[in-house]
């Protein structure tokens, strides 16, 4: 019989875990038992850039575990700049968290890092989600480093978010989910995380450049159930890499959101969470 934690993302404490000597900060929440869903980021993102309606969702019926990978918000040490390394950390943590098996959910980057997980360890995967994301190899990524400078430009000039630009259509209804998103973001309000630092921004960038100019990895290996969200308009991470993704994954499915950028699985977080949920539990 599972029991269920009552914390919320508003109200769970942040938790660190050394991993080969190095704190990696944490929060969990959600049943005790069961395979844990383990979250994983986007670019220059910690913890609170996480959805509550996404994590609680979620959490409502599977045990959720998200973490600062290294260098990244409260975690210690340096932000490494590829994503097999970024993987090798997660894997690590994971390892360090005593865990055997566990299910992925990897947002943009860290759907990148997801993919890097299941390669170097697939003993440790049993389901993987991955939304706003492409496979290694799909050059036009290299391209992201102008978009999100351009974002951040525009952000300066109009005192706003980069991300209303970069995860959300400039219509009427994006704009409204952009508003919603960020009023979200806020709504914890103590034991926030640490800000993203500026190493931590400049090897991202760096880690997401070479992957797009790395040579592509064989998906085809990937044996465990993926599910694949975007949106219909992504700037970042364009729906074809994702189409690209589950033609090449065997076992995948893929959903495309309409009228929907980069942060979709946001934008539509109702929709994506009992897409998400029905997966989990098959």
């Amino acid at each position: 019989m599972k029991t269920t934690r009552t914390s919320t993302w508003i109200d769970v404490p942040t938790r660190t875990i050394d991993v080969d000597g190095v704190p990696f900060a944490y929060r969990d929440l959600g049943p005790d038992d069961g395979v844990p869903v383990v979250f994983l980021h986007h670019l220059m993102a910690v913890l609170d850039d996480w959805d509550p309606r996404v994590i609680d969702g979620i959490a409502a019926h599977h045990r959720v575990i998200a973490f600062d990978n290294r260098g990244v918000g409260a975690s210690g040490g340096s932000v490494p700049d590829t994503v097999e390394e970024m993987g090798r950390d997660a894997v690590a943590f994971i390892r360090a968290m005593g865990l055997e098996k566990v299910d992925l959910l990897g947002f943009s980057l860290g759907g990148g890092v997801a993919q890097m997980v299941t390669l170097q360890a697939p003993e440790l995967v049993r389901r993987v989600l991955l939304a706003g994301t492409g496979p290694r190899g799909a050059g036009d990524l290299d391209a992201m480093t102008k978009i999100v400078a351009s974002a951040y430009a525009k952000a300066a000039l109009t005192l706003s978010d980069a991300r209303a630009f970069l995860f959300f259509p400039r219509n009427s209804a994006g704009k409204q989910a952009a508003r919603d998103y960020f009023v979200r973001l806020k709504e914890r309000t103590q034991g926030r995380d640490r800000k993203i630092s500026l190493q931590a921004r400049r090897a991202q960038v760096q880690a997401i450049r070479a992957a797009g100019l790395h040579e592509p990895d064989d998906l085809s290996v990937i044996t465990q159930p993926v599910f694949i969200a975007n949106g219909d308009h992504d700037l970042m991470v364009a729906s074809s890499h994702s189409a690209d993704m589950a033609r090449r994954i065997p076992n995948s499915r893929l959903t495309i959101y309409p009228n929907s950028g980069h942060g979709a699985v946001f934008q539509h977080h109702r929709e994506f969470v009992a897409e998400a949920l029905g997966f989990l539990g098959e």
